[in-house]
């Protein structure tokens, strides 16, 4: 039978084998259209993070055929800035073609602004264009998100124990240079990572010495140094692993772990082929339309729908897979009234306290073009490892007093879920409870904090929202396949999100002034010393709040009956 699984992003998380960069390997593995077959077993439409994991793994077999329809280009034509981690600070590629360039729309609570989401559009997706961050949840995390979904058949694949399992299996831990480790304070135990998977996890070869200061300094705020942030508790403060190749000090990501170091018949990659829509008799995959010109691929066994928290949503309502309501006003035929598909939206918020400084910072060696270092795979390994995580009780010191606010709120929130079907707001119900009743009260770090040296003379101290009350939606206006998705994310619709990132920001304030990195800071450059009272601190976070580029959750991993779209075999519910 065949069926349409959708594999999304599942948490806000992010490998060795020493292969170079191998073209000619990667030439063989994408196809021209014209050597295309009329039907494979498999058809992936993304190829992306996870696309790309899912090709390689399913292609072992070499009895069973793949193809993944990815819509945007190979990414060859620029490698080098792909490979070096350190370009996406100086010369990345958002904005450019090969960014989707998505937007929202203008946020009523944020002043109307419209803000940007990138995302990439080539092979590897944003795991090509990201910094390159290998963070771990927290156990309390992935149980807290495991208990939504207990009841279904296969929800104990789910558990904290199977997920870092997982996680051990995909990569291979390489520890840091000695002197990275010794400027960093680095502290890790190989027996918490893997040790042979495909994925490198490792450090930058360059840390600017500032980078020495960012754990005593956390400390004497009140949060840990973590000796092991990768063994279920990720809270405190640390110098975390990056997807960093320490044979060369390139980008490791999807299509260089997973991909690049194979050549198999059985699988082929089609690029510059945005797919249009999934073709269905009854609620049977049959084929996968793509491209401007609509080509047809016949489909033997399985669809899987890994175009990312923007695409996959998209993808299935393009084909008449979502609310009805909304594919009504699109003008696209029903297939299976699937009412969560582009709900439960969240995201990542964030902005930052910026110091000034005369001390070295990866900025300013990339400033100085006389500086040849500037240019050498070693510097432009380097991306900000310096983060750590605060609870809720750092941030407001009540945590069970804030939480009962929260939780207060409830009803209220729910009203505003931008659904009229029950089983959406009790989804929506469930998660916030979740949060707030599972989460808020324990060491789960409810903002992060990062340690940002990419601009010369410049220290920045980011606060970023990790868990958010608000929760919006995205969806399609259009029966033309091409045409953008409506994305909004209803930030800041909750008020408990604004007061968390408020004193993440107070934080981030307090940690500049705070010894020992105030030994290198020379004042406070954004938002300035005028900015001190509560409503001072709002008005300028609204003006300068951005997207951290992590969106998730509009296809749900939940029960049906809590507007989930996959079950716990991430099977779309009624395909």
């Amino acid at each position: 039978m065949r069926r349409i699984v959708q594999l999304s992003p599942l948490l806000f998380v992010g490998g060795v084998v020493g292969l170079a960069f191998d073209h000619t390997l990667v030439s063989r593995a994408m196809i021209n259209p014209s050597s295309l077959s009329d039907q494979y077993d498999f058809v992936i439409v993304g190829g992306g993070l996870a696309g790309l994991v899912l090709a390689s793994r399913l292609s072992e077999d070499s009895s069973t055929t793949v193809l993944v329809l990815e819509a945007g280009g190979t990414g060859e034509e620029v490698a080098d800035t792909i490979n070096h981690p350190g370009r996406a600070y100086y010369a990345g590629l958002v904005n450019s073609d090969y960014d989707w360039k998505w937007t929202s729309v203008p946020q009523p609570n944020v002043k109307d602004r419209t803000m940007a989401w990138p995302g990439g559009r080539l092979l590897g997706g944003s795991s090509a264009i990201n910094g390159c961050y290998l963070v771990r949840p927290s156990a309390v995390e992935v149980d807290a998100w495991h208990e939504l979904v207990s009841g279904l058949d296969g929800a104990d694949n789910w558990t904290s124990e199977k997920f870092f399992a997982a996680m051990d299996k995909s990569e291979t831990f390489t520890p840091p240079l000695q002197d990275i480790q010794t400027i960093g304070n680095i502290q890790y135990v190989a027996s918490s990572h893997g040790s042979s998977g495909p994925l490198h996890a490792s450090y930058p070869a360059y840390l600017p010495q500032v980078v020495n200061h960012w754990t005593g300094t956390l400390a004497n705020v009140g949060i840990h140094a973590s000796s092991d942030p990768s063994d279920g508790d990720a809270s405190g403060a640390y110098v975390t692993t990056m997807t960093i190749n320490p044979t060369n000090w390139t980008r490791s990501y999807s299509k260089s772990a997973y991909i690049d170091p194979f050549y198999r018949p059985n699988l082929h990659i089609l690029t510059d082929s945005p797919v249009a829509r999934i073709v269905f008799s009854g609620t049977k995959a049959t084929s996968v339309e793509y491209g401007q010109d609509r080509h047809t691929v016949n489909v033997a066994k399985e669809v899987i729908v890994s175009a990312g928290p923007i695409g996959s949503p998209s993808t299935l309502m393009r084909s008449g897979v979502g609310p009805k309501d909304v594919l009504d006003a699109a003008g696209v035929s029903t297939v299976v009234e699937l009412p969560g598909v582009g709900q439960h939206l969240q995201d990542h918020l964030a902005s930052g306290v910026v110091f000034t400084t005369e001390a070295e910072t990866a900025g300013s060696v990339n400033a100085n073009t006389t500086n040849t270092y500037s240019t050498t795979p070693e510097f432009l390994s380097y991306v900000n490892p310096a983060i750590a995580y605060a609870n809720t009780a750092d941030l407001v010191g009540d945590a069970a007093s804030f939480r009962d606010e929260v939780m207060a709120r409830l009803d209220t929130s729910a009203a505003q879920v931008p659904s009229s079907d029950s089983s959406v707001i009790a989804g929506f119900k469930a998660v916030y409870t979740a949060s707030a009743e599972k989460l808020l009260t324990t060491t789960s770090g409810q903002m992060e904090l990062l340690l940002a040296l990419n601009s010369p003379g410049a220290i920045t101290v980011q606060a970023a929202l990790q868990r958010p009350f608000s929760h919006g939606r995205l969806y399609i206006n259009s029966s033309n396949p091409f045409d953008p998705p409506v994305i909004d994310p209803a930030y800041m619709a909750n008020p408990a999100d604004l007061t968390m990132l408020r004193e993440g920001l107070k934080l981030a304030r307090k940690i500049g002034q705070t010894e020992p990195l105030n030994s290198v800071i020379t004042g406070e450059q954004s938002p300035g010393a005028n900015i001190t009272t509560d409503d001072q601190w709002d008005d300028w976070i609204l003006d300068n709040l951005h997207t951290e580029f992590h969106p998730s959750c509009s296809c749900s991993m939940l029960p049906k009956d809590l507007g989930g779209v996959v079950d716990a075999h991430l099977k779309v519910y009624g395909l």
